[in-house]
């Protein structure tokens, strides 16, 4: 009886010690315009490892979502598939010019800034010149203010003025098991 027992008391401890609840996990983050691609022929996005002034192929998409990031937790691709051929359907291409799919999605309620409302995903196909990067592609479908370093910090006006800021995780975020 005293061994059940103490096994039972061992097993608390141990759990108490490497199942500690997230909810003291990531108590901050950040929410930011991500950026991510998808290369002719895939359908999966892979996040960007550098910013919008590269070269893209036609038949590539292009996907921005703005995002909620910490260690715990990831920041999220948008949830439109980069289909190249459902995107661009019925916009023909030429030997001058590339098409581009797009995808804008403004994010969560979640951590949206005070006071402002995510707006609707934008899905769209763009047909742009042979020398185009993805920054001029989106300027074709959207608004782009950013800051001097290059960071993109508002896409059609969301949000309205900040720019990449820490704010504490969304609760909605926080997996308490």
């Amino acid at each position: 009886m005293k061994f059940k027992a103490l096994l039972i008391s061992l097993l608390i401890l141990l759990t108490s010690i490497f199942f500690i609840p997230q909810s003291q996990a990531a108590s901050k983050g950040w929410r930011y315009w991500g950026y991510f691609q998808a290369a002719p022929g895939t359908h999966k996005w892979t996040a960007a490892m550098t910013g919008p002034t590269v070269d893209i192929s036609d038949g590539a998409v292009e996907g921005w979502s703005f995002v909620f990031s910490s260690d715990d937790v990831p920041s999220l691709s948008p949830a439109v598939a980069p289909d190249f051929a459902k995107i661009c359907s019925g916009v023909k291409g030429d030997k001058d010019t590339k098409r581009i799919g797009v995808v804008i999605e403004f994010g969560s309620k979640a951590w949206a800034p005070k006071g402002e409302t995510p707006r609707k995903t934008i899905t769209t196909c763009v047909r742009t010149a042979k020398t185009s990067q993805g920054i001029d592609v989106l300027a074709q479908v959207t608004k782009i203010r950013a800051a001097s370093s290059g960071l993109i910090c508002g896409l059609g006006g969301y949000p309205a003025k900040e720019c990449g800021v820490e704010i504490p995780t969304p609760k909605s975020l926080i997996k308490t098991k």
